[in-house]
């Protein structure tokens, strides 16, 4: 599992290339709503959860998938880009694992994501 306490991720930026990595570790009808890529590592938001990807290992054959059911969310922060700092970030508090954090650069619909995961807990 990736140990979410010792780093603060990573800085995602978006990129389909992920989603077609955890393609076979979907459910029956959940369907991918975004997928971002750090330099090595992954996180895609689908229907149903989180699933951060972690590449391990010199030639990167070796993943770590851990999965972040939405159910499991008991807050969450959003932090939208400005002017001058064009980053984006994304707290999540999970029971039994804390906080997730999540960075991103470039044009992220943090919004969106926020949005998404409110009309999951909340509607």
């Amino acid at each position: 599992m990736i140990d979410f306490n010792n780093k603060g991720f990573f800085k995602l930026k978006q990129n389909d290339e992920y989603a077609d990595r955890v393609k076979d570790l979907l459910l029956d009808g959940e369907e991918v709503i975004d997928a971002y890529k750090s330099m090595r590592d992954g996180v895609v938001f689908t229907t149903k959860r989180i699933i951060a990807v972690n590449v391990q290992g010199l030639t990167g054959s070796k993943k770590d998938f851990t999965s972040l059911p939405y159910k499991n969310i008991v807050a969450w922060s959003v932090e939208t880009s400005g002017t001058f700092d064009l980053d984006s970030e994304l707290e999540i508090y999970f029971s039994a694992v804390g906080k997730v954090k999540f960075e991103f650069t470039g044009k992220t619909s943090i919004v969106q994501i926020s949005r998404y995961i409110s009309q999951h807990l909340l509607g």
